[in-house]
């Protein structure tokens, strides 16, 4: 991947070429956003309930199952068959929103709950890509 690094501040009147400085690196997206390929999946977000973490609504998730939840961590769940992203709260077993305007919600022994993975990553397209339209 080439790296052309551009540094850029609001009321720019102008800049040199950002080619005339570049530098080769052996990198791929693939290894800088994913760790354990066999055990990630991509998801994409829906809603504002997760803005307080950087997190918006149509925003693309990372998502890797090789991971441990740990307390605080953004995780993707199934919890009574309804796939959710929040964050862990482990120790009082509740599932906590990034946005005031939403209510946590307590894990119980009646509910049917998995961690399916851990956000390791989101990414925001500023343009709308073919391939995560909806169909």
């Amino acid at each position: 991947m080439t790296i052309i690094p551009i540094l850029a501040s609001a009321g720019i009147t102008g800049f040199e070429s950002p080619a005339g400085d570049y530098r080769q690196l052996p990198l791929s997206l693939d290894e800088l956003l994913v760790e354990h390929p066999s055990a990630t999946f991509v998801g994409k977000a829906s809603g504002d309930s997760m803005q307080g973490v950087g997190i918006f609504d149509g925003d693309i998730l990372i998502v890797d199952r090789h991971v441990t939840a740990r307390d605080g961590d953004v995780i993707v769940a199934n919890l009574n068959g309804e796939f959710i992203c929040k964050l862990l709260d482990v120790p009082h077993r509740l599932l906590l929103s990034a946005n005031d305007k939403y209510s946590s919600v307590a894990i119980t022994q009646h509910d049917t709950f998995t961690i399916e993975g851990v956000v390791i990553r989101s990414i925001r397209c500023h343009r709308q890509s073919p391939l995560l339209c909806s169909r």
